[in-house]
């Protein structure tokens, strides 16, 4: 197999990883493919360096994590006006208590700061904590710190973000 069919496999078998990064650091659904785009082309540029001593998946989630943060960054920098429609709600028939738990969960993690939204996604992707902080930049001891100070934060955020 080329490189290239070889690249497109892996980010295929992948691409959950790329959704969910987009998911937490773009918060309109229209602006998720122009992050998932960006990213697969920051990874396509990158993948002649992608040397097999990690696994793909640890790789791609560096790649989408930078990826994410500047553009995060770049739209900080940017004045963003709400467009009407985002003011105009329709009320649904029956709200699902799972998926406002799961919406409240998404809110808080918008909340968060860029390194801890890469330590969320990783922590809930199961990855042990030597391989955050390999990923992240810091110690695995620090991650734990971390991670109990973002559990904390996350169910304070999310309880007062639940209807009641």
């Amino acid at each position: 197999m080329d490189r290239e069919g070889e690249f497109i496999k892996l980010l295929q078998q992948h691409q959950g990883i790329i959704y969910k990064v987009c998911r937490v650091y773009s918060k309109q659904a229209e602006d998720w493919d122009d992050m998932y785009q960006e990213i697969a082309l920051q990874a396509w540029k990158s993948f002649s360096t992608f040397r097999g001593e990690a696994r793909f998946s640890t790789w791609l989630y560096r790649v989408a994590l930078n990826t994410a943060i500047t553009q995060f960054r770049r739209s900080k920098k940017t004045a963003v006006i709400p467009e009407a429609t985002e003011q105009l709600t329709t009320p649904a028939s029956e709200p699902d208590p799972k998926e406002e738990k799961l919406q409240a969960m998404y809110r808080a993690i918008a909340e968060l700061s860029e390194v801890d939204k890469a330590i969320v996604l990783l922590f809930l992707d199961d990855y042990p904590y030597e391989d955050i902080g390999q990923m992240i930049g810091i110690t695995p001891n620090h991650v734990a710190v971390k991670m109990s100070r973002i559990k904390s934060k996350l169910q304070s955020l999310t309880q007062q973000s639940l209807p009641k």
